[in-house]
């Protein structure tokens, strides 16, 4: 019922914009035998214009789990202290445009590096289309700028890995073996002082067949923690069984894609010139600080006008 509600409002709206634009064109009929201003028409095309493309925007979110909030992983690649530099970067641009959408975004796991940045860090995100949105972000981002770290000032290559999940409703069947999971705890990195925790609050979950590792640290309580790893798992668990479909329905067709660094779907080259190109829709930006301060509608939106091409030429 709940579905069809929204459904119901979409064809409402639908056919409002329509009745509108069935208007200016009557007002442009009318211009047209008698004379005078089109300015109505003109208000009521613009009025349209705005909610069409809302429409559209909600056409794109069609896949099964566009609506799901999102887990979002990101991972230094090779290179030390640089690329846990590059992912600590990542972290930063992702909060903050979950942020300006207006999603709940949480940092649940985060690995400091040993000099700078971060080895790894987990978001989980909550909002409207979040993984809809931020699928569009998984895969390998590179970076080429003047390393900070190089007193030499030469120019360094850096990777990190972005994978991002949707996290499942628990009437999804995902079955998970109490005896499969190694769970540790842990106490709580923090800044020092009041805030560090002294319990043994963090938790660690191993699945022991896949090797997936999932931590949570930022609740006081080892068991709230435990429920947001195992909601992380379980996530990690589903995305791992619906890439494993994806290669097999791949392969019938094609070689398998390298996923491995090197196969980057963006790249962000700050020297010696400014510019982000994404590889797969080839959309460039030139305001590198604008992009990096979380304004990624443009890669993403391009992302979601391929997929639809793709899929409508699919089909």
């Amino acid at each position: 019922m709940q579905e069809r509600g929204e459904l119901a409002d979409l064809v409402g709206e639908f056919e409002k914009q329509l009745e509108a634009l069935e208007e200016a064109e009557l007002y442009l009929e009318l211009v047209a035998e008698e004379g005078g201003d089109p300015v109505d028409a003109a208000n009521l095309v613009q009025g349209v214009r705005p909610v069409v493309e809302r429409l559209e925007l909600r056409r794109m979110f069609g896949g099964e789990f566009d609506e799901h909030d999102s887990i979002v992983t990101i991972n230094a690649g090779a290179g030390g202290t640089e690329s846990q530099d590059w992912a600590e970067m990542l972290l930063r641009m992702y909060t903050r445009y979950c942020e300006q959408k207006g999603w709940r975004v949480e940092l649940t796991d985060r690995q400091n590096g040993e000099e700078a940045g971060i080895k790894s860090a987990v978001l989980r995100v909550a909002g409207e289309f979040p993984f809809g949105h931020l699928k569009a972000e998984q895969g390998v981002h590179r970076l080429v700028r003047i390393s900070p770290y190089d007193s030499n000032k030469r120019r360094h290559t850096s990777f990190a890995a972005v994978s991002v999940t949707p996290e499942i409703d628990d009437e999804i069947d995902i079955e998970i073996n109490d005896s499969d999971l190694r769970i540790d705890t842990y106490r709580s990195s923090g800044a020092g002082g009041q805030h560090v925790n002294v319990t043994d609050s963090a938790v660690r979950i191993t699945h022991m067949p896949t090797g997936i590792v999932v931590a949570c640290q930022n609740e006081r309580s080892q068991h709230k923690n435990r429920a947001t790893a195992m909601k992380i798992l379980r996530a990690r668990l589903f995305e791992r069984e619906m890439q494993k479909r994806r290669e097999e329905a791949e392969a019938e067709f094609s070689e398998q894609r390298d996923v491995a660094f090197g196969s980057q779907i963006r790249s962000y080259v700050l020297h010696p010139y400014k510019q982000i190109k994404d590889l797969r829709t080839e959309h460039v930006e030139s305001n590198v600080d604008k992009v990096l301060d979380g304004d990624l509608d443009p890669f993403v939106m391009s992302y979601l006008l391929m997929e639809g091409s793709e899929d409508e030429a699919a089909n």
